[in-house]
């Protein structure tokens, strides 16, 4: 094993720079057909740029008085649109928020805070938030193939004993937040269906925004739905960690939820799930999805499946092109979605809102809509090395656990559940990626080539042969044909060349005193 991964270390280093090279020609290709599109005119945009923007609404119209002394309206009070009332109303800006439904909401994604989530949630005095809603501490992941497993802990020596990953039930979360937020004097929350965007004001928006085509260029991917369940009084093999299961056809997550649940997601590929209603699906997860279960948990998940509740969502993925627009700005799953595999999307949105409360904290003024133009433009680039990498690790971690008919992409899951399985670097780097806390792009891509490179070390020793050094080949076109096109959807510029990316700031500007 040793000597197979000193090989694989040392094809790594020579396809790395191979691959980085492509990287850089296509980094170059884009940067020219960008500002070619420049050069040739595609003015609707800047134009648009210069207008006001506001909303128009049902059960609470924002041209009306009851909100003409707000700083910032936030449509959508979900986790981005309450920590995001929080955090400015904290800054001392008179803040309004319009939900459509301030019940608590019922959800079976957004259960899992990554410790790098968590310690944006510290950063923006929200800790308090995973408290009385018997949340559960988590420490890392448990992945399972073919009857093998191997357990992934968070590297968190560094950090204070209270920093982990948080599971809990989503609504519960979003409600301790809305309470948090409520509870400042200079934040408003009310019930209402927002319809439009009209003139001036800020905006924030969830999952199903019908405001998103006014102010981003919205390429919506749906992959899969997850079908999920809440198994009862279970103990999971590994407590206190995530589960992930790499099963035929793609994975099933499985973490606790409280004391006494735990939640399991089954992905389904494709937009069609079996009916819930006529039995099929309650068929096919005994039938197809049970056998695959690890047998601690096999009869809860049985049961849960007899006890028939069972939902099932999409799973979104669209990476974050927006409309520079003064006055609006889109955050939350409106903006940036990714698939929801690896847990990220909650640790996204309060990084951006660390990012936009340090941008925002010296303009006192947000009616100037020019200055706040600038501070905007620079929020879209300083918050790509965090959320490009976390987005691009979901879309291709996704791709590499589910399982596939083709040989390269066989070997590839199986080189990925070996090379995490080794411990050490190649164990802490890619968790420390997945859980927030290291989101690097180049690390990324180094650890992803060198999964790809120990496959086909595994695959050359001792002795090549003709259709080893072909499927090794393969292997290293497979993870390419992976991973540079989500890195491209996200913008190859933004993640690894910042500085050529035009920005006011650098860096959040300093209140002046």
């Amino acid at each position: 094993m040793a000597d197979q991964y000193t090989w694989g270390l040392i094809l790594g280093a020579v396809l790395g720079l191979v691959a980085f090279y492509n990287l850089g020609l296509l980094a170059v290709y884009n940067f020219v057909m960008k500002n070619k599109g420049d050069a040739d005119g595609d003015s609707s945009q800047s134009k648009s740029a210069c207008g006001k923007t506001a909303f128009d609404a049902v059960n609470g119209e924002c041209g009306s008085d009851s909100f003409a002394d707000a700083d910032v309206i936030i449509v959508g009070a979900g986790v981005a649109g309450a920590a995001l009332a929080h955090t400015l109303g904290k800054d001392g800006r008179r803040v309004c928020v319009i939900e459509r439904d301030l019940s608590e909401p019922d959800r079976i994604v957004g259960e899992l805070l990554q410790p790098g989530g968590y310690l944006k949630l510290i950063e923006l005095g929200l800790e308090d938030c995973v408290e009385k809603i018997d949340a559960q501490r988590v420490f890392g992941y448990a992945l399972f193939m073919n009857g093998r497993n191997t357990r992934l802990s968070y590297p968190l020596e560094k950090f204070h004993s209270d920093v982990a990953g948080r599971s809990f039930h989503n609504g519960r979360f979003i409600q301790r937040l809305r309470e948090k937020a409520a509870s400042l004097p200079n934040v408003r929350l009310e019930q209402g269906t927002v319809t439009s965007l009209i003139e001036e004001k800020v905006v924030c928006d969830g999952c199903f925004s019908n405001l998103r085509r006014s102010l981003c260029d919205p390429k919506v991917d749906v992959p899969s739905c997850f079908v999920g369940l809440v198994l009862e009084n279970c103990n999971l093999p590994f407590a206190n960690h995530g589960h992930v299961i790499l099963a035929d056809p793609s994975p099933i997550l499985c973490y606790p939820i409280s004391s006494n649940e735990v939640r399991c997601l089954v992905d389904v590929p494709g937009q069609k799930v079996p009916s819930i209603s006529n039995g099929e699906m309650a068929n096919y997860l005994k039938t197809v999805v049970a056998p695959q279960i690890p047998p601690e948990i096999y009869d809860s998940f049985v049961a849960a499946v007899d006890k028939g509740n069972i939902r099932t969502m999409p799973n979104r993925s669209m990476p974050a092109s927006p409309y520079p627009t003064p006055g609006a700005l889109l955050m939350g799953d409106a903006f940036n979605m990714r698939h929801p595999l690896t847990g990220g999307g909650m640790t996204v949105a309060l990084s951006d809102i660390v990012i936009l409360r340090n941008l925002l904290r010296p303009l006192r003024n947000l009616n100037d809509a020019p200055v706040l133009c600038k501070y905007l433009e620079s929020f879209y680039t300083l918050r790509k090395p965090v959320s490009s990498t976390i987005n691009t690790l979901a879309g291709a971690l996704y791709q590499v656990f589910s399982a596939s008919p083709d040989e390269a992409r066989k070997e590839m899951r199986e080189a990925c559940f070996d090379y995490l399985s080794l411990g050490g670097i190649c164990s802490s780097g890619p968790v420390s990626l997945l859980s927030g806390l290291n989101p690097r792009p180049l690390i990324l891509v180094l650890h992803f080539f060198a999964v790809a490179i120990y496959g086909v070390g595994r695959l050359l020793l001792p002795f090549p042969s003709p259709y080893r050094i072909w499927i090794g080949a393969r292997i290293i076109s497979s993870a390419s044909g992976i991973i540079f096109p989500i890195m491209n959807a996200e913008g190859l510029r933004q993640m690894f060349f910042p500085v050529t990316v035009p920005a006011y700031y650098r860096a959040p500007p300093v209140k002046s005193s």
